[in-house]
C-alpha cells in the first residue's frame, strides 16, 4: 500500500461546544474519567482536550443506526452524532455518570454483536454508548 496524505491521519478529535464548560468537564473528565492532556483559559476562551484511549470513526447507514437505537433504547434516534466508550463495567459506568448530572437513558443490554451497552444521555445533550464485551466484564 502507498502512503498518500489520506492515509497519514494520526488522530482524530471529537470536538464539543458545549454551553455549560464546567458541568462538562465534570461529567466527561471526572464522572467518565477521562484523562486531561491539555486544558487553556484564555480571554479568548476555555478548553479541554480530554484523552480517551484509542479512537475510532464508525460510519453506520440509517438503517443501522435505527437498528441500534432500537437494540439500545427502544424507539428513538440518537442523532447524527453518539459517543460510544467502552468500560470495564457498563452498568455501573451509566449509575456514574447518571449521578453526575447525565440522564440514564436505558440499563444495560446484551446486544447481538456480543457487548453490554448503556445509554447515558450527558448534560450537554450528547448521548452516549457505554459498551462492555460480553465475558470482559
Amino acid at each position: 500500500m502507498t502512503t498518500s496524505p489520506r492515509t497519514q491521519v494520526r488522530e482524530l478529535r471529537v470536538v464539543l461546544t458545549v454551553p455549560g464548560f464546567d458541568q462538562a468537564v465534570r461529567f466527561y473528565r471526572d464522572a467518565l474519567g477521562l484523562r486531561v492532556e491539555e486544558a487553556w483559559d484564555r480571554p479568548e476562551g476555555r478548553g479541554m482536550l480530554l484523552t480517551a484511549g484509542r479512537a475510532t470513526l464508525e460510519l453506520i447507514d440509517e438503517t443501522q443506526a435505527e437498528t441500534v437505537d432500537l437494540i439500545e433504547v427502544g424507539p428513538g434516534t440518537s442523532g447524527p452524532v453518539r459517543l460510544s466508550f467502552e468500560v470495564p463495567d457498563s452498568g455501573a459506568m451509566a449509575r456514574e455518570l447518571a449521578g453526575a448530572g447525565g440522564e440514564l437513558v436505558r440499563e444495560p443490554v446484551e446486544t447481538p454483536w456480543g457487548h453490554r451497552n448503556a445509554r447515558v444521555r450527558a448534560p450537554d445533550g450528547m448521548q452516549l454508548t457505554l459498551f462492555t464485551p460480553l465475558g470482559s466484564a
